[in-house]
């Protein structure tokens, strides 16, 4: 059987290349230099899907992602939720007693500020997590560690020291998945989810009149960020995630109305929804 291939930004060990192997345990994971480079994959046919990270629970959104993706040609066909799990790694013979740097993104470093005073460590910043871990394994110093996934540990044979360090035990990075080909959901299909982006007119009160459809319809918008075009500040696009599918008729008035006052609306992706996703639903009920 022909093996399928998902890409994503980063180094091997990456949050992103564990969200893929979570998800898609039986595929071949592409690491690549940048956001561009892994959609580029999908589009030549390299890869069959991105993973994309979209927003963080902690860092908030991923703004690459919102000026690539509705402009990439690739359509959003699923969602995952990504547990980040900071590990404290270091070399073999390394103890806690021994570390004095601790190397890692600049975003992970702010997220272990309580081990970091705890150990008194000096915070190292490097490119990536998975890159801080790579190198910690090749410096092989029990003085240095790295703040990284579980996985990094294991492909670049390094200690876990702690595991679940970071300050906050909710941070979760959201993904979009995102592929060549739409996917295909029936409107009576329950639990999905709808992503499009849109351009309001440039008229009073355009976006209050544009978003009121999916009040008066009763539609729950999840999800709503703006975004400059072309880095001019009157030209706003905005990307929204809703529940339910473009053809069933709340989300369908909802839309209609949208446009009356969009000079665009486009549909990225209609999706299921992530069991995370539900299962917060259901406990906020």
């Amino acid at each position: 059987m022909t093996s399928r291939t998902i890409a994503f930004q980063g180094r091997p060990g990456a949050y992103s290349d564990l969200a893929c192997r979570t998800v898609y345990p039986h595929w071949q994971t592409l690491p690549c230099a940048s956001f561009e480079a892994a959609i580029d994959a999908v589009r030549d046919g390299t890869a069959d899907l991105a993973m994309l990270p979209c927003e963080n629970s902690l860092a908030g959104r991923v703004p690459d992602i919102h000026a690539l993706l509705p402009f990439s040609g690739l359509f959003i066909i699923g969602e995952h939720f990504q547990r980040v799990e900071h590990c404290l790694l270091a070399p073999h013979g390394a103890s806690l007693a021994t570390l004095r740097r601790a190397h890692s993104h600049a975003v992970a470093l702010g997220q272990v500020r309580k081990l970091l005073r705890e150990l008194a460590l000096t915070p190292v910043i490097e490119a990536d997590t998975a890159g801080a871990a790579e190198q910690v394994a090749a410096w092989n110093n029990v003085a240095d560690a790295a703040i990284a996934s579980s996985l990094a540990a294991e492909l670049f044979g390094l200690q876990v020291l702690r595991a679940n360090v970071e300050d906050a035990p909710h941070n979760t990075t959201r993904f979009y998945v995102a592929a060549r080909e739409a996917l295909v959901q029936r409107p009576e299909t329950a639990n999905l989810i709808t992503t499009f982006v849109f351009r309001v007119r440039n008229v009073p009160a355009a976006l209050y009149k544009a978003l009121g459809g999916f009040a008066t319809n009763g539609v729950n918008m999840t999800r709503l960020e703006s975004y400059m075009l072309d880095g001019h500040f009157a030209a706003t696009q905005f990307l929204c995630d809703v529940e339910g599918h473009p053809e069933q008729p709340p989300l369908r008035r909802a839309l209609e109305e949208l446009a009356f006052f969009s000079r665009e609306c486009r549909v990225l992706g209609v999706y299921p929804a992530a069991a995370r996703r539900l299962e917060q639903m259901q406990s906020a009920e």
